[in-house]
């Protein structure tokens, strides 16, 4: 029998988790491994309520590499998800080399010292991944994850060439309180303020947090401001797209959100240096995470959508060959936060997330991304993930459209 190990029990854990059991016939025995047991026990006991799987759980510290070396020698799985904090994808790659096991994460590395995300840390274990004949997935979110898929489904299929690329992230939802965050609020609070950041023309721009904004018409979630923002799949797909001249990323926010973060920035609560409190070295940002609302509280509160996708302009193609054509397509999903709560009781941040991770695990599983070393989502054929999409609860739809971004 295959077995598989998850390890993170928050928000997207739990989709994690839930999804994988859906395919159990694919992921075997599944075990869901957390530093606190007492998470991983409530979402095992909700999937066994939910799907009559039976999902084993285990205390494990994801810091310590030879704790998790032990653990995935006993358990022998096919593959490690790691769903755990950014912070720790080099102490559990470590362990998956150590142990033999393939690898695959959501979100890359960011030294817990400093809010400054980049894969280098992570490619640079490509030699050691390959010598070992593993494979290791980075990013299988949604993004970056399913906008790297989109990339490479639309350079596969469309266009013989992509000139920019524009990912837009829409949260219509709403969960009636005056400030959350929808998932962990210190990365998330920790990557909306660092500095935009885009690739233009071969080099890296860098603007003030939250510089840039303009209006765009989402399907089905209408009009919404978006922000440019850095974010990780820039630095794969700016590599990874022959003929890119510019790629940025956006995310919606609201004013309440904005003005709620301004204030935290500017009374220093967003800070990550240690300040002396009653004799004690704290840190402002990860005090701040313990009064902000856990974001798996969020579920059964929020209502609206998620649209998020691709703003690809390229070169068409037809039956294979160039047409010289220029075309902007919109390739995207749309996600309703209440329908995810009934099936996995998560709202449709985590939902997003966690789903694509499971549908990259089932790549790995059925042998179609085995391949020894380190790869981002793009670099992989797109195919089956892409209609694994589509089955397994992120149908993605195509849109030739004429609007485009402002410059």
């Amino acid at each position: 029998m295959e077995r598989t190990v998850i390890i993170g029990a928050g928000g997207v854990g739990n989709v994690v988790a839930h999804k994988c059991a859906q395919d159990a016939a694919t992921f075997g025995e599944i075990w869901l491994a957390s530093r606190t047991l007492a998470k991983a026990d409530a979402i095992a006991a909700d999937i066994l309520a939910a799907t009559g799987v039976t999902v084993k759980t285990a205390a494990l510290d994801a810091d310590n590499v030879a704790e998790v070396v032990a653990f995935l020698k006993e358990v022998k799985p096919k593959v490690l998800l790691n769903i755990a904090l950014p912070y720790q994808d080099l102490t559990l790659m470590d362990a998956c080399l150590e142990a033999g096991v393939h690898y695959l994460d959501t979100a890359n590395y960011e030294p817990l010292d400093d809010p400054h995300f980049e894969y280098k840390y992570q490619w640079a274990y490509q030699d050691r991944f390959r010598d070992a004949g593993l494979t290791a997935i980075l990013g299988s979110g949604f993004d970056p994850g399913v906008t790297n898929a989109y990339c490479a489904y639309a350079l596969k299929h469309w266009f013989s060439e992509i000139k920019t690329v524009d990912i837009l992230d829409a949260n219509a939802g709403d969960h009636g309180l005056p400030f959350a965050t929808n998932f962990n609020p210190e990365i998330n609070i920790r990557e909306i303020t660092a500095p935009g950041r885009y690739w233009e023309n071969g080099e890296w721009k860098i603007v003030p947090a939250l510089s840039i904004s303009q209006d765009y018409d989402f399907p089905e979630v209408g009009t919404k401001r978006i922000y440019l923002l850095h974010h990780e799949e820039l630095e794969s797909l700016a590599q990874n797209l022959p003929g890119l001249e510019r790629i940025r990323f956006w995310m919606t926010f609201s004013e309440n959100y904005i003005k709620h973060l301004t204030v935290l920035e500017n009374v220093g609560m967003t800070s990550i240096e240690p300040v002396e409190y009653e004799g004690q070295q704290i840190i402002p940002l990860q005090f701040l995470k313990t009064l902000l609302p856990d974001p798996t509280s969020l579920g059964p509160l929020t209502k609206g959508k998620t649209c998020i996708g691709c703003l690809i302009t390229g070169t068409l193609k037809d039956a294979g060959e160039e047409t010289g054509k220029i075309a902007t397509k919109f390739i995207y999903n749309v996600c309703d936060h209440q329908a995810c709560y009934q099936e996995v009781k998560s709202q449709a941040i985590s939902y997003t997330a966690g789903v694509p991770a499971m549908i990259g695990a089932r790549q790995l599983m059925s042998g179609a991304w085995l391949r020894p070393g380190v790869w981002n989502v793009e670099q992989l054929d797109p195919d089956s993930f892409m209609d694994d999409l589509n089955a397994w609860g992120l149908p993605w739809h195509v849109l030739d459209v004429s609007q485009s971004l402002l410059p």
